[in-house]
């Protein structure tokens, strides 16, 4: 029988936090190898584990996989939360592609600086209410399912879901004005694997503090 995932990353969010997200919603157990120094990530680097020299890297199936879009799709493919067909898979994509922009933006504003960062934020938040929100919002109004692809569960309603609750932890009242989304936030959160991970003690992990970024940038030279 095959072993655990084992996920190569820092102890944070950053791109690894989706693949955590996609293991707990299909109920795959995983463990975790925190890159902690810049030696560590060196010695993944030097031994061939990362194709591209890149974390994050996730062992499975025999398999070191490197690139985080490669990755969640393998997963997502290997338990059939993948759509039933290409075009299924097409509107799957796009959705995730979609979420995947607007986290990419909240990921970087602990980067930056405090000037830049009350100004992205603001840009966040206006982006999430015109451009990216009123998109599912409408999709789950027009189709009236549960779901927002084929009317089953799938890695687009888990991507959804952890965009949701990140812009939340920026505007706790985004969803006011859209109560498609309010209603799915809770039909996804009730999914009982997705409501163990999002228990306390589960592997997901916390916002990014000035401590996290600190080591971060240590490890990674930036």
């Amino acid at each position: 029988m095959a072993g655990k995932p084992k996920l190569h990353y820092t102890c944070g969010r950053g791109k690894m936090e989706s693949i955590r997200w996609l293991l707990a919603a299909a109920g795959v157990e995983f463990e975790e190898q925190f890159i902690e120094k810049n030696e560590h990530l060196e010695k993944l680097r030097k031994d061939g584990s990362l194709l591209f020299q890149q974390v994050p890297m996730v062992e499975i199936d025999g398999m070191k996989m490197v690139q985080t879009r490669a990755i969640l799709s393998y997963i997502a493919g290997k338990y059939n939360l993948y759509g039933k067909d290409l075009k299924e898979r097409a509107w799957i994509d796009m959705y995730v592609e979609g979420t995947t922009d607007l986290m990419g933006m909240i990921m970087q504003l602990p980067l930056q600086s405090a000037e830049m960062r009350e100004k992205n934020l603001a840009l966040i938040i206006e982006r999430a209410k015109t451009r990216y929100f009123p998109v599912y919002e409408k999709a789950l109004k027009d189709h009236g399912h549960d779901y927002l692809v084929g009317n089953k569960f799938s890695w687009a309603d888990i991507h959804l879901l952890e965009a949701i609750l990140m812009v939340e932890e920026c505007k706790p009242d985004i969803l006011s004005a859209f109560p498609q989304l309010q209603a799915f936030k809770g039909r996804i959160s009730n999914i009982p694997t997705i409501k163990k991970f999002l228990q306390p003690g589960s592997q997901r992990k916390p916002p990014a503090d000035d401590k996290y970024i600190a080591n971060v940038r240590k490890i990674f030279n930036i």
